[in-house]
């Protein structure tokens, strides 16, 4: 808990002004500004307006971490403005002037407020963010499994407040790429069992070549997420269903490019880089290579393969073989594989149901499970004791509103 009995002290702040109606280039604005250091970022952005210049630009509401509207980045990092303490700013910044920008991949609208509407409201309408019933409708409410519920909850606990998207490497190189927080919330729908097209919207993303399949894993999204939902983890779990479950083959090679992926892996125990492109085209085995799809992508790729080859990325024979490994390693990744593949369920980890919370001291056998403690598949807690997850339909109220 902070410590809020410290007295007053001068913080500086460094913002980036602009006003694009202005027609001037962006500039840095500093103010010093005297507050407990427990106090947050927001709290002196909005002395600095109130003192010293009331045209600053900053977008705010709740001031508890709860609306999402003050998202910025603070010495380069995303960030709630309101739920950033002003010593730990200062602490994490280069020269103790706490630097606050507006947030990426958006157009600025003037100072530190971006364009929401214009990509990440845009993307986040892209995916169907609603419900579509299953027919019949019940005539009083859905039941719905608790653990079916618990399933969606990481999902649902976004705020919007688009600092998966200000920092999404993916979109910096595509802005045409729906994004770390529409997918996240397109998971929500998928993974319920009352909608009524899963099939359909996984199909929409997997061929969109914008879509599930342009993720490229940097985990940007996991670090600036204030709120645990980890958009990249339900990234992956559309890919997952939209492969394993529904078997879509899409036009963008990411169900081949997955396939030839994992292979390589466990034939060779290590990646097998230069067998990657051709059997991701033209078919996972070594004759992949001579598939006219295969060889057409590698003639499109001579330009990198080259330039790959010249700055010593890449060697002749270290294409033409794959890396070696010691048989007792290459034993055990694939020892890996078929336990994995052995199992009669997929087995996918949700903090909201699994993990290595330990159940309290004090706890006797047959008590409820905790919110944040955790149980293991087939109902047990994590210490493999007593209380049980619900598979019996329980009555849960959804952000959709009414009872489930």
């Amino acid at each position: 808990m902070a410590d809020t009995h410290k007295p007053p002290e001068q913080f500086t702040i460094r913002m980036r002004r602009y006003d694009p109606e202005s027609g001037e280039a962006p500039y840095w604005d500093e103010h010093t500004v005297e507050l407990a250091p427990h106090r947050s970022v927001l709290e002196a952005i909005l002395q600095a307006r109130d003192r010293f210049d009331g045209s600053i630009g900053i977008r705010c509401s709740c001031r508890q971490a709860i609306c999402g509207s003050c998202g910025v980045r603070v010495n380069g990092e995303p960030a709630l403005a309101c739920h950033t303490h002003l010593d730990a700013a200062k602490s994490g910044s280069a020269d103790g002037v706490i630097e606050i920008e507006p947030m990426g991949n958006m157009p600025v609208i003037k100072d530190l407020i971006v364009d929401m509407d214009e990509v990440h409201w845009k993307k986040v309408r892209r995916v169907t963010p609603w419900l579509i019933n299953k027919q019949p409708i019940p005539e009083r409410e859905y039941l719905v499994s608790h653990d079916a519920m618990v399933d969606v909850t990481q999902s649902m606990a976004c705020i919007q407040c688009g600092a998966c998207v200000s920092d999404c490497l993916a979109m910096e190189v595509d802005p045409g790429f729906i994004g770390p927080a529409a997918l996240a919330k397109a998971y929500r729908f998928v993974g319920d069992p009352r909608d009524d097209q899963q099939f359909e919207r996984l199909n929409d993303l997997a061929q969109d070549p914008q879509g599930i399949f342009d993720c490229t894993h940097c985990f940007k999204c996991v670090e600036a997420c204030p709120k645990g939902v980890n958009p990249m983890g339900q990234i992956m779990r559309l890919r997952r269903i939209a492969i394993d479950d529904q078997h879509i083959v899409d036009v963008n090679n990411g169900e081949r490019h997955e396939a030839a992926f994992t292979g390589l892996i466990k034939d060779n125990g290590l990646l097998w880089e230069a067998e990657l492109l051709p059997r991701s085209y033209g078919g996972n085995s070594w004759f992949g290579k001579l598939h006219p799809a295969a060889g057409k992508e590698l003639i499109s790729s001579l330009p990198a393969i080259l330039k790959a080859l010249f700055r010593g990325k890449v060697t002749p024979m270290g294409a033409l073989k794959p890396h070696k490994l010691a048989k007792s390693d290459l034993k055990s990744v694939q020892g890996i594989y078929d336990k994995i593949e052995g199992r009669d369920e997929r087995y996918e980890l949700n903090l909201y149901i699994t993990g290595v919370d330990e159940e309290p001291e004090d706890a006797s056998p047959g008590d409820p499970v905790a919110a944040g403690v955790t149980a293991e598949p087939g109902g047990k807690d994590a210490e493999g004791g007593g209380a049980e997850l619900e598979d019996t339909p329980t009555e849960t109220r959804t952000d959709d509103g009414g009872m489930s």
